[in-house]
């Protein structure tokens, strides 16, 4: 893949998946806690998924304005490395997450028009990454994980933010490459573009994913 570029799969729910992750090369898994997701674990299930990932791999919590309590209850029984808060969390409510829970955060913000991008500033105060999402369409049931994109000529030649960033949003392993040269995305997240079905992650289209990235850097 292009050098320095750093994959996560999100929304994993079975050790293939997590084996085929890792072999693929992926830097960042990520886990769902969000019951009206398809891809929601309980927290019991991921902490022996997580027991299952390699040394070096990112584990990363997605969570959905969840309360001290969630997430109290989560980091009990999942050995995680990072939180994803993927809802409508405030700057302060992040600052307040880092701070109570020791773990580096990654804000999502959903993006649909160039005036949503004043928040990556806003967030990247207080966050320590973040993702930038397609904004889902109103009253969607899910915040993320869609499949959805938005126009990535939002993003051409602002890849120099203050905090890391990670593209996601409808990527798949026939447009990843594609958006990568478009964005400058030193940092790619995909769900619905690897699965088969809602929740069923494909160990071929993981490795396709990565594939294309590599193809695009030679």
């Amino acid at each position: 893949m292009p050098q320095g570029i750093q994959v996560k799969i999100c929304g994993l729910r079975s050790a293939a998946s997590i084996a085929a992750a890792a072999d693929a090369g992926a830097r960042y898994v990520g886990f769902v806690f969000f019951p009206r997701s398809p891809r929601n674990v309980a927290p019991a299930d991921a902490a022996g998924l997580a027991a299952g990932v390699p040394e070096g791999i990112c584990k990363v919590a997605l969570t959905v304005d969840a309360d001290d309590a969630t997430l109290d209850d989560i980091l009990r029984q999942v050995p995680l490395d990072m939180l994803q808060l993927h809802g409508g969390e405030t700057p302060e409510r992040v600052a307040e997450v880092k701070a109570r829970f020791g773990l580096p955060v990654m804000k999502a913000i959903g993006v649909a028009e160039a005036e949503d991008l004043a928040l990556i500033d806003t967030y990247s105060d207080v966050a320590d990454q973040l993702l930038i999402d397609a904004k889902p369409p109103r009253n969607a049931p899910l915040p993320g994980g869609n499949g959805l994109s938005f126009d990535w000529r939002l993003l051409a030649g602002r890849k120099y933010w203050r905090k890391p960033w990670m593209l996601a949003g409808g990527l798949t392993p026939e447009n990843v490459a594609e958006a990568v040269a478009m964005t400058g995305a030193r940092q790619v997240d995909v769900s619905s573009g690897v699965e088969t079905v809602p929740g069923v992650k494909d160990a071929a289209l993981i490795h396709a994913f990565l594939d294309a990235l590599h193809a695009h850097a030679t």
